[in-house]
C-alpha cells in the first residue's frame, strides 16, 4: 500500500478590489449573467463568465427545465458556447458566482463535478491552466490557479484507449 497527499492551492480575497483589474470585472460579469439565470424550480442562479486569450468575455447561467436532466449548469453553458463560437481560442480564467433566491450565500460557490470535468477537458486541450475564481452573492472570494486544483484526480482520454 501506498498512501499520498494531495494538496490544493486556494486564495482567498475579502473584496473584488483585491484581484487583477480583468478578474475583477469578470467576476462582475459573472454576476450580470447569474441575474439574467433561469431557475424557476430550484430558485438558485448560477453565473459563470470566460476571459478569453484575445479579451474576449464570454457569459453563461444555469437553465433549468421542468425535466430536471435536460437543464445545463452555468459553466457548461459558457465553455460550450465559447467551443462553438471561438474555437481554438484559449480560456484565461473562468468567474463563478451563485445565489439563491431563498437564502444568504455568502460563502464561494464550487463548480459542480460534472462542471470541473468539462471544465478540465478544455484546460488539457489548450494544455494551459484555466484560473477559477468563485464567490457567493457576498462574502470572500476563491482563487485556484488552474481546474487541476479541484480535480486533482481526474478522468482523462488516456483511460478510453487500449494499450
Amino acid at each position: 500500500m501506498e498512501k499520498f497527499i494531495i494538496h490544493t492551492e486556494v486564495f482567498a480575497y475579502d473584496h473584488p478590489d483585491e484581484l487583477d483589474p480583468k478578474e475583477a470585472k469578470l467576476l462582475e460579469s459573472a454576476t450580470e449573467a447569474m441575474r439574467n439565470a433561469y431557475a424557476p424550480y430550484s430558485r438558485f442562479k448560477v453565473g459563470a463568465a470566460l476571459l478569453l486569450e484575445d479579451g474576449k468575455i464570454i457569459k453563461g447561467n444555469n437553465q433549468e427545465n421542468a425535466a430536471y436532466p435536460s437543464g445545463l449548469c452555468a459553466e457548461r453553458v459558457a465553455i460550450f458556447a465559447c467551443g462553438a463560437n471561438h474555437p481554438g481560442m484559449k480560456i484565461v480564467s473562468i468567474a463563478i458566482t451563485a445565489g439563491s433566491l431563498d437564502f444568504a450565500s455568502d460563502h464561494p460557490i464550487a463548480p459542480c463535478g460534472a462542471c470541473r470535468q468539462t471544465m478540465l477537458e478544455y484546460e488539457l486541450n489548450q494544455d494551459t491552466p484555466i484560473a477559477v475564481i468563485m464567490r457567493g452573492r457576498s462574502g470572500k472570494i476563491y482563487r485556484c490557479e488552474g481546474i487541476k486544483q479541484l480535480l486533482p484526480i481526474f478522468f482523462h482520454e488516456d483511460g478510453l484507449k487500449l494499450k
